[in-house]
């Protein structure tokens, strides 16, 4: 942040009246994620909720390897007749899962121009000399995000980072028929052998989600320029996703958005379930989603799965 300027954190507190309390953390967790709403590395005081449902569900996709492919529109779309409870969202059946076919997989969903790409060039750059990473982008008819995060040197080498160009609705791609992406991500993970891959779907609306076949770990990005109204709008990517980021919170003063209407609205919305308050463009709040990535890959039993950095790739 250049000298001078106001840090996020004043600049929140000008605009929200709302009690910032350390976060506790997991112990055996290095970032400290917890599951409460976070800003900064400090957890905003909210409520927590326990719940158990059970869910059984089947899925029969197959595994192309196109890297892209076109869309007729023949696909269906999910109707949802509410933005669904994130108690009750569906999970990824681990069972008898091979994470050295494919590592644990981050899907990294929201609205065009909320940060996505932003973020994951961020995770990459915070996460490259610990873990060996893959990357695949989805664009409607570019590879213009897999490009910007190669102008980043973002990981190396470049063949990591890979990109399906999806036409058509996005979303298809991330949840109807995932193929393409399944395919490009086998393919980065037989050539490398990682250990935690990320799929940025393409912009798209706040209806988007990511299929639990394809995404272990769902990140749905929103951000304040939209107005504070996003979160209490809804929609499967707010209230179902595994972690809501809500972005750009520095702009806040200067588009009117109350970070505070936003903090109690996402907690309605989500019951309880895990919000990261950020500034990416300035690294705040990207600790705070690395916490809680690694959490839930070391639940999901992958942590040991995929080949280790050499020491030269760590320097």
């Amino acid at each position: 942040m250049a000298a001078g300027s106001t840090s996020t954190t004043a600049q929140n507190a000008a605009v929200c009246d709302f009690k910032l309390t350390p976060g506790s953390g997991s112990t055996s967790d290095p970032y400290g994620a917890s599951s409460g709403t976070q800003l900064n590395g400090a957890e905003l005081s909210s409520h927590s909720h326990e719940h158990e449902h059970s869910h059984s569900h089947t899925h029969d996709h197959s595994h192309a390897h196109d890297h892209s492919h076109a869309h007729d529109h023949g696909h269906t779309h999910d109707f949802y007749d509410h933005p669904g409870k994130f108690h009750q969202r569906d999970r990824p059946n681990h069972s008898g899962r091979d994470w050295n076919e494919r590592a644990f997989t981050v899907g990294i969903g929201g609205p065009v121009g909320s940060g996505k790409t932003a973020l994951l060039l961020a995770l990459c750059q915070r996460l490259r000399e610990r873990l060996n990473i893959g990357v695949v982008t989805n664009d409607i008819f570019t590879a213009e995000d897999r490009e910007f995060l190669h102008r980043h040197s973002a990981l190396e080498p470049l063949t990591r980072i890979r990109a399906v160009e999806t036409g058509g609705c996005p979303h298809a791609a991330i949840r109807e028929d995932i193929s393409s992406n399944i395919g490009v991500l086998e393919e980065i993970q037989a050539e490398f052998e990682t250990e935690l891959l990320f799929v940025e779907s393409g912009g798209d609306n706040l209806a988007a989600a990511y299929s639990v076949e394809l995404a272990d770990f769902e990140i749905y990005v929103i951000d304040v320029a939209g107005g504070d109204k996003v979160p209490r709008k809804g929609g499967p990517g707010v209230s179902q996703s595994d972690l809501l980021v809500v972005n750009k919170i520095d702009l806040a003063p200067h588009v009117g958005a109350d970070l505070g209407v936003m903090k109690r609205d996402a907690d309605k919305m989500r019951d309880g379930g895990p919000v990261v308050f950020a500034a990416v463009k300035h690294g705040d709040g990207v600790d705070d989603v690395i916490g809680h990535i690694l959490q839930a890959r070391k639940e999901a039993g992958a942590e040991h799965a995929g080949k280790k950095l050499e020491p030269s790739a760590k320097a």
